[in-house]
C-alpha cells in the first residue's frame, strides 16, 4: 500500500511543533510497512485533483496567515473537492480557521478563508493557553463508539479523548444547523471560542482543531483514524491497520491527562 499526503505551506504555517504530525503519520504508516510521499505544496502550487491520500496543514502568525489566505484562493476549488470526495484532512490553529469562512483580526481585516467548514473566527483580546483535553463528538464515531484504532493504555479498553495544547487569541464559532459538526467536546481548556464547549470542527472527513502538541503522537487513535480513512477510500475496501505498540505514545497522553 502506499500513501501520497500533500503538506499545506510547511515553510509558513509550522508553530508549535506542528510538523510533528508529518513525522508521526509517515512514521506509523512505514512500521506497518506502507509506503509514504510527502509532497510540500506552497505559494503558487496546484491542487491536482485524486493525487493525495490525506492533507495537512498547521498553525502560524497572522502575517503568514494573510500571506496563506491569498494564496489559499487559487487552491479553494481543488481543496473543496477533495473534502467533498472524503478524502482526509488535518488542519491545525491557523489553518482551520481558514478553512472556514473568514478570520477577522482585531485590526478589523478579514482574511478571506476558503469555506470548507460552515465557521468563522474573530480575534479576541484574551489568548486561549494551556493544555487541553476533550472528548470526541459523534461526528467522528459509530453509535457512540470510537474507531476501531481508538484504544486506551487501561486494559486495551476504547477511548475518545484526545489531548493536546492550545495557543490562540481568535474564538471560532461553527454555525447553527450545517454539515460541519464540533470535533469534540471540551473536558478540560477553552476549545473554539471558550464560551459553548466545543472543539474544533468536523466536515466529512475533514478535522479542524486548535490542539498544538503535536497533536498526533500523544493521540496515536486519531493518527490511525485518518491513516485508515485514507486508505480505505484511495483501495475502495475496508483497511483494519496492523497494531503497533504505544505504550510510549499512550504515557505521552495520559500524562497530559494527569495534569487536568
Amino acid at each position: 500500500m502506499e500513501l501520497n499526503i500533500g503538506y499545506l505551506y510547511p515553510n509558513l504555517l509550522n508553530i508549535y511543533g506542528d510538523r510533528g504530525n508529518i513525522i508521526c503519520l509517515k512514521n506509523r504508516c512505514q512500521w506497518r510497512g506502507i509506503n509514504v510521499r510527502v509532497f510540500n505544496l506552497s505559494l503558487e502550487d496546484k491542487i491536482e485533483a485524486g493525487k493525495y491520500d490525506l492533507f495537512f496543514g498547521g498553525g502560524g502568525q497572522d502575517r503568514q496567515q494573510l500571506i496563506v489566505s491569498k494564496d489559499l484562493q487559487t487552491k479553494k476549488k481543488g481543496l473543496r473537492q477533495e473534502a467533498e470526495r472524503g478524502i482526509p484532512m488535518l488542519a491545525i490553529c491557523g489553518t482551520y480557521q481558514l478553512f472556514g469562512h473568514y478570520f477577522k483580526t482585531h485590526a478589523g481585516e478579514k482574511m478571506p478563508g476558503i469555506s470548507i467548514f460552515d465557521a468563522y473566527t474573530v480575534a479576541s483580546a484574551k489568548r486561549k493557553i494551556g493544555n487541553i483535553v476533550i472528548k470526541i463528538s459523534s461526528s467522528l464515531t459509530t453509535n457512540n463508539q470510537p474507531a476501531r484504532s481508538c484504544y486506551s493504555v487501561a486494559g486495551g479498553q476504547p477511548t475518545i479523548k484526545v489531548v493536546g495544547f492550545e495557543n490562540h487569541s481568535g474564538n471560532t464559532f461553527i454555525k447553527k444547523n450545517s454539515e460541519t459538526k464540533p470535533f469534540g467536546k471540551v473536558i478540560k481548556g477553552f476549545g473554539n471560542n471558550g464560551q459553548d464547549k466545543t472543539e474544533g470542527a468536523v466536515f466529512r472527513n475533514v478535522l479542524g482543531t486548535y490542539l498544538h502538541g503535536p497533536v498526533l503522537p500523544k493521540n496515536p487513535h486519531l493518527a490511525d483514524f485518518l491513516i485508515e480513512k485514507a486508505l480505505t477510500l484511495k483501495y475502495a475496501k475496508k483497511v483494519n491497520l496492523k497494531r503497533l505498540d504505544d505504550s510510549l505514545e499512550w504515557q505521552a497522553h495520559s500524562f497530559t491527562l494527569k495534569l487536568r
